[in-house]
């Protein structure tokens, strides 16, 4: 089962794919998003964005935004 990532600026689209998991950094700390997690809404801190595909990790600068989860769909913004 995977997670449908989109990662958006003002002025593009910077990710916008399926992945297994997140790690993010938010105000109150790191949480994983794995598939069927609770709906959530939160505040993302300066940090990093770990995305695991397959077997595979990847890491994307995050400075600030808004995190929605819910319905194995995640938007950062």
């Amino acid at each position: 089962m995977t997670l449908n990532l989109c990662v958006l600026t003002p002025n593009r689209i910077v990710w916008d794919s399926e992945v297994k998991e997140i790690i993010l950094s938010t105000n109150s700390g790191q949480i994983g998003v794995l598939p069927n997690h609770a709906p959530i809404a939160t505040a993302v801190d300066i940090g990093i964005l770990k995305i695991r595909l397959n077997d595979q990790w990847l890491t994307m600068a995050l400075m600030g935004g808004f995190a929605r989860i819910g319905n194995n769909e995640i938007t950062v913004l």
